[in-house]
């Protein structure tokens, strides 16, 4: 069974000693940076290291390559399409640069990097170019964007408002931003928590120690585990019908639910 990817683990593409830590840090999926995480005069030595790393046996990884417009985007594009084994997230993404990565990529798994007031505003028009697979939250670069401090629950309607138009696309649950707290695992956990709850798939990590706190808050509950069970017992003894468990009704709704309980369990 293919597991779903929880976490998904930023490494610096300069970096290349990291790479190999990085994939042995428990994370589910590693994002090696040619973005963000490197400085202007790195770029192509970066874009080589993650080459010669990704031309290695059985290594995978998601390339995040840097923003269509950007002196860099042509050679990282170029250099993706020799390397079939990587998958691409696209950092400042937008419906016209997404179609330019996808007609050059043909058949690959593309992540949409929503960051800006401009692609939240049109997320349908992203998730309908045909081969974006998921979108993830760059709820950083957005607060600083749009002024709404990422605390509490002030970007709850733009997180929802991702999640549902990923729903209506077909598209595998988004993946929600960074927790800026590198070693506080109960704060970390609590943000995953919170993800989960709004619908997100996975999380983002800029850290390994981030990891399994965020692989453990999407791992179902004991107490959800139970009830699950439970669920199907009853289910399969009325042979379909609508019954109860715990004095609730239960029918396919939430059948549906506690089989997918069921498998993330065992995706886990």
């Amino acid at each position: 069974m293919t597991r779903i990817a929880r976490s998904f683990l930023f490494v610096p593409g300069d970096r290349p000693e990291r790479f190999d830590k990085a994939a042995a840090s428990g994370a589910h999926e590693i994002i090696l940076d040619l973005e963000d995480a490197v400085g202007m005069e790195m770029k192509s030595h970066a874009r080589e290291q993650v080459r010669v790393w990704l031309d290695g046996t059985d290594r995978a990884a998601i390339v995040r390559i840097n923003a269509f417009g950007t002196p860099w985007f042509d050679d990282d594009l170029a250099m993706l399409a020799r390397t079939p084994n990587a998958a691409l997230m696209l950092p400042k993404a937008d419906a016209q640069s997404l179609a330019q990565v996808v007609a050059g990529l043909a058949g690959r798994r593309v992540i949409a990097l929503v960051e800006t007031v401009a692609a939240c505003l049109d997320l349908a028009a992203i998730c309908a170019v045909v081969g974006v697979a998921q979108l993830s939250f760059g709820s950083v670069d957005f607060s600083t964007e749009s002024g709404i401090a990422d605390e509490d629950h002030a970007l709850d309607a733009v997180r929802t408002q991702i999640v549902l138009e990923s729903v209506r696309a077909g598209l595998l649950p988004p993946i929600d931003g960074v927790s800026v707290s590198v070693h506080d695992a109960e704060s970390i956990e609590k943000d995953a928590r919170r993800s989960r709850q709004l619908g997100f798939g996975a999380k983002l990590c800029i850290h390994p120690a981030q990891v399994a706190a965020v692989n453990a808050a999407f791992a179902p509950s004991a107490q959800e585990l139970d009830w699950a069970r439970r669920v199907l017992v009853a289910i399969d003894a009325s042979a379909g019908a609508a019954t109860t468990v715990d004095g609730k009704m239960i029918d396919k709704p939430l059948v549906d639910r506690a089989r997918r309980i069921i498998i993330s369990a065992a995706e886990t």
